[in-house]
């Protein structure tokens, strides 16, 4: 017997607002502050007195991710999450979200409802509310465009440029395993692309393809920190890699750096898979990207405060700009640090 077809909806059958009202019909209110959400000519929010902290992404098919290994429902929950990082990169707290797609003739409504339920499941677990955007058609491939609104209080809000000489450099967390996820899954989609009966061996790693399949926003991180009363100085996710980031944090405060190899935080599996990729961990870990760990500074003052938090590490110091940037490597020696991390262009 021929096996059951999954049933498969033109988007055409439905068209864009019934698209629009079938997706978001199960969507919930999280916030007091969300006053309109979908189905009017723009959501309504209320921040009552709160700064509004706004951020947005684009996710490009065959620039962002590949759908020969990234499944919709994780596609659609990472591509809220990451934007929720910026928000907590801010030092700020995530509350509602705007999504855009862009969609071809190649998808179904079957296929949105997958990409839909990954950021449904978001929104719950990090309670956020999904209160608008906008569909339309794409001849070629799928875009997503997220934009995520948070509340922040003004003397709590951390920038960029508040990194000062004597500053200790912290990591949530660990680095480099979404990076490995990633090229354990090209590996894996190189090999059927030769042989399309070999069956698919992600050796168990389990952390790594979860890290970069299934990252998670360290939202944690904003409540940990305010109970322990502690406002970093500056403040950065780690989406495009350690290097380049923290490269952004001292070129935007005017500063230099020194980071130890040995306080950069690496999961030993991240360790072990790096070495059967002839990877170096710690090239991984400055240069991999995606983690969306949180990397900031704080006053030394505040030194014993952050080392009876949990999953934090100090990864360093900031130094005067003359320095540089610069690895402190665990023989010894030191070397210049580039922003070899994630390129946009």
């Amino acid at each position: 017997m021929e096996q059951d077809q999954p049933k498969r909806t033109e988007i055409s059958e439905y068209g864009e607002f019934g698209l629009i009202d079938h997706l978001t019909k199960d969507l919930k209110i999280h916030n007091s502050s969300t006053i309109k959400g979908v189905g009017d000519d723009a959501a309504v929010i209320d921040n009552d007195g709160f700064l509004t902290v706004v951020s947005t992404d684009m996710m490009v098919e065959g620039i962002h991710f590949d759908l020969m290994y990234f499944p919709l429902k994780h596609l659609g929950y990472k591509a809220i999450v990451s934007n929720l990082s910026d928000i907590c990169a801010m030092n700020a707290r995530p509350r509602q979200v705007t999504v855009s797609v862009a969609i071809s003739n190649r998808f179904s409504v079957e296929a949105m409802d997958e990409l839909y339920a990954g950021m449904k499941a978001a929104c719950d677990a990090y309670q956020v509310d999904l209160v608008g955007g906008d569909t339309t058609s794409s001849n070629r491939g799928l875009i997503i465009s997220v934009t995520a609104i948070g509340q922040g209080e003004k003397d709590k809000l951390v920038y960029r440029n508040g990194a000062k000489p004597g500053d200790l450099i912290c990591i949530t967390g660990d680095l480099g395993a979404a990076y490995l996820g990633l090229q354990l899954l090209e590996r894996e989609k190189q090999l059927y692309l030769q042989n399309p009966d070999v069956k698919p061996d992600l050796e168990e790693q389990k952390h790594a393809v979860g890290r970069f399949l299934k990252p998670e926003a360290r939202m944690d991180m904003i409540e940990i920190l305010d109970k322990a009363q502690l406002v970093p100085t500056a403040m950065i996710d780690i989406s495009d890699g350690l290097s380049s980031d923290l490269m952004h944090i001292c070129k935007q405060s005017g500063v230099g750096a020194i980071v130890e190899e040995t306080g950069v935080p690496i999961h030993s599996d991240t360790k072990l898979l790096a070495l059967k990729f002839n990877l170096d961990p710690i090239n991984c870990a400055l240069n991999g990207g995606e983690d969306y760990e949180l990397l900031f500074t704080i006053d030394e003052k505040d030194v014993e405060k952050i080392r009876l938090l949990p999953d934090i590490w100090i990864a360093g110091e900031i130094t005067e700009k003359e320095e540089g940037l610069k690895l402190h490597t665990s023989g010894g020696k030191r070397h210049d640090l580039f922003a070899q991390g994630w390129k946009h262009f």
